[in-house]
């Protein structure tokens, strides 16, 4: 079926890939189908989405630990650089799954599995994710039980109240609550928190409408993959344990 192949090429998730379908988006053979379960034979039909011709390719998950100063992306001409600058170009059929904003660093998964990545990144299957935070100042009590229950960052007052950081808390829409998430003391200053959302740049916005500046922000889990010991810059396949694990934590078979 179309829409399975799309999935399994890496294209997109299975549920875009229906509505993708639908909408007129892709085409077989020069022709434009919108039934999603239309038949096609991946060695003989040319499927075009997106102004790309589809094959299918083995499934692959990534593990990368990604510094800071790296920006997040397949391709962007205004980044010194991508995160696909640091993998072999035989690799370019790979996508990031979620968000790590330029300045943070650390856990970062890359797949041409649209299932899994949908998956992972989309807060209604709440799979967790753990960052390492250094603040510019010890994390009070009561700050803390505030976060834990969840903050309202739309309209929130930032620390810092730059224009760029408040267009930024009014970008993350209406209501802009966080869900509820848990905190760990590490050190003074570090902490860790565990989340299940994936806001764009979430953590320091967070941080910031309670008065504090992050300093250095590390992703450490994702579902159940850790990042380990793997030295920042570098990059692994998973095992297929992990594979997996991560899969049963994403809620896939």
């Amino acid at each position: 079926r179309l829409q399975v192949f799309l999935s399994k090429s890496g294209a997109c998730s299975r549920r875009q890939a229906l509505v993708y379908v639908m909408q007129g988006y892709v085409s077989v053979n020069g022709r434009v189908v919108t039934e999603p379960s239309a038949e096609i034979d991946p060695s003989r039909d040319s499927v075009v989405f997106q102004n790309r011709k589809i094959l299918l390719r083995e499934k692959a998950v990534i593990l990368l630990n990604k510094p800071a100063g790296v920006t997040t992306t397949l391709r962007d001409r205004h980044a010194d650089k991508t995160v696909m600058e640091l993998l072999p170009a035989s690799f370019g059929h790979l996508f990031p799954v979620g968000r790590l904003d330029k300045e943070s660093r650390g856990l970062l998964i890359l797949t041409n599995d649209g299932d899994l990545a949908h998956q992972l990144s989309h807060p209604s299957f709440e799979v967790v994710k753990v960052y390492r935070v250094l603040l510019d100042r010890s994390l009070n009590e009561k700050d803390r039980s505030a976060l834990e229950r969840g903050v309202i960052l739309e309209g929130g007052r930032p620390a810092t109240p730059k224009a760029s950081q408040r267009q930024s808390l009014r970008s993350l829409g209406e209501g802009g609550r966080t869900a509820p998430c848990r905190i760990r003391k590490i050190a003074e200053r570090q902490i860790e928190i565990s989340v299940h959302e994936g806001k764009k740049r979430q953590i320091r916005l967070m941080f910031a409408s309670r008065g504090y500046d992050v300093k250095d922000l590390v992703r450490t889990q994702q579902g159940s993959l850790r990042l380990g010991n793997l030295e920042t810059g570098r990059w692994r396949l998973l095992t297929e344990r992990e594979l997996s694990e991560l899969r049963r934590s994403a809620g896939l078979s």
